[in-house]
């Protein structure tokens, strides 16, 4: 065992102490939870990457957002420099009787924790507290690190930040700690990211709702618009039907059928959407989901034709495609189909663009080489069907920067979903594989 293997090892009780206490924060950047678990986190975050070494720490206020977290120290003479990413943010917890453990209090069961933010992306961020304790200080590269509070409610907020302060960010090669593997144990680099967009439909038919009993069959209900222009999004297969957006493929292989089905939870009976491998499904093909809906609860409901109803929508964009084109022509293919002249309106817009990776150079190099080490194979191409727009910002602004992706997640991690979870061994392995990353990165 290597230096760096065995102070990965001894570290690990102060990793999951770490993590502990960050799942506990709330923090939550959506509209209508507080502030103050926001600020909380990002304090605690700033207090971590003091706590390994990196002598220079500070909040950047971000405009209609929460601070960044950013840190750096300067790189050894002739040393490359390394950029970090992770964000403090998490997914709301949902429905708590779906959690089999309080989704803000850390809980190991077996070889995991389970909590909102284990990996999605605290466990991420984690990964890089732990990588950077190993050097006690002594970083072999240089280092910045940016941790963001507002990935998970969608916007540019941090985009347009480093967008005005674009040297804050440059590196030599940028670590996106956001991702990680398709299943434990199997090693993978991400080299696709589809974009997205979300936008809020919504329908409007009469002043007011009115009584089903005196005006239903004549009186059109919004509801029932809005359900039909939302089934005309996909045809029988599932395959999206709105024009111009046409799937695409994946050129490296993703999980079967068999696998996707275990890992979704698809019930038995229950058939799978769309054509295509799953790769190309969920890396290369355009996805539309509806969100949300504004609609009186079953436990609610009265006998009224309802007189408006709103969903919300979110698209994914493969890497190649334009996020802003792909929601204009979902928008138009919507105000198209609705039926009965019902008064269609969007609001609440935002999109984020996808990103393909380069063929890489030292740094792949440098990470294939550490992650074979960590996880005793060679690790393969895949891709996410989530979206980071970030990415291809920093691809943009540097280009000469090597962007790689790789982190503690996998498909069993229920991210953005109840019981999410990291798998502990998972997490050690990612800190292993980063830790040798800026040692080899150093040696080249």
């Amino acid at each position: 065992m290597t230096d760096i293997e065995q102070a990965v090892e001894a570290g690990m009780p102060q990793t999951i102490e770490d993590l502990t206490q960050l799942v506990a924060i709330p923090s939550i950047a959506f509209p209508g939870h507080p502030a103050e678990p926001m600020l909380a986190a990002a304090a605690k975050v700033a207090e971590l990457l003091r706590s390994v070494g990196l002598p220079h720490v500070e909040l950047h206020p971000v405009a209609g957002s929460y601070p960044a977290v950013y840190a750096e120290a300067p790189a050894p003479a002739g040393a490359p420099t390394v950029l970090l990413y992770a964000h403090y943010d998490v997914q709301p917890a949902g429905d708590p009787a779906l959690w089999r453990t309080p989704p803000f209090e850390a809980t190991v069961i077996g070889d995991a924790i389970y909590g909102r933010g284990a990996a999605d992306d605290k466990g991420g961020l984690i990964a890089h507290i732990g990588a950077l304790r190993v050097f006690q200080g002594d970083f072999p590269v240089g280092i910045k690190v940016i941790v963001e509070g507002q990935e998970e409610y969608a916007g540019e907020r941090l985009e347009e930040f480093v967008e005005a302060y674009p040297e804050l960010v440059r590196a030599d090669t940028i670590v996106i700690g956001d991702v990680g593997n398709p299943k434990v144990g199997d090693p993978a680099l991400t080299t696709a990211l589809r974009g997205m967009a979300a936008v809020t439909v919504e329908v409007r038919t009469l002043a007011e709702a009115v009584h089903s009993g005196a005006f239903g069959g004549a009186a059109p209900d919004a509801l029932a618009a809005l359900m039909r222009m939302l089934t005309a999004l996909h045809d029988d297969n599932g395959d999206v039907r709105v024009p111009g957006l046409q799937p695409g493929t994946f050129p490296g292989e993703g999980s079967s059928d068999e696998e996707f089905r275990e890992t979704a939870g698809v019930l038995d009976g229950v058939s799978l959407v769309g054509s295509g491998s799953i790769a190309d499904r969920v890396w290369a093909s355009y996805a539309i989901t509806v969100t949300g809906l504004d609609v009186p609860t079953v436990s609610g409901a009265v006998n009224a034709v309802q007189a408006v109803a709103r969903a919300r929508i979110t698209l994914r964009v493969p890497p190649s495609g334009d996020s802003k084109t792909a929601v204009n022509d979902m928008m138009t293919f919507l105000t198209q189909v609705a039926p009965w002249g019902v008064q269609v309106s969007f609001d609440d817009l935002v999109t984020g663009p996808g990103f393909q990776a380069g063929e890489g150079g030292k740094a792949r190099a440098a990470i294939e080489e550490a992650m074979e080490r960590a996880y005793g194979q060679a690790p393969r191409e895949v891709g996410q069907g989530g979206s980071i727009p970030l990415v291809a910002t920093l691809a943009r602004l540097h280009p000469e920067a090597e962007i790689l992706l790789f982190g503690v997640e996998d498909e069993g991690s229920s991210i953005h979903a109840p019981n999410e979870r990291v798998s502990i061994p998972e997490l050690q392995r990612t800190i292993l594989a980063e830790a040798l990353f800026l040692q080899n990165l150093a040696k080249s």
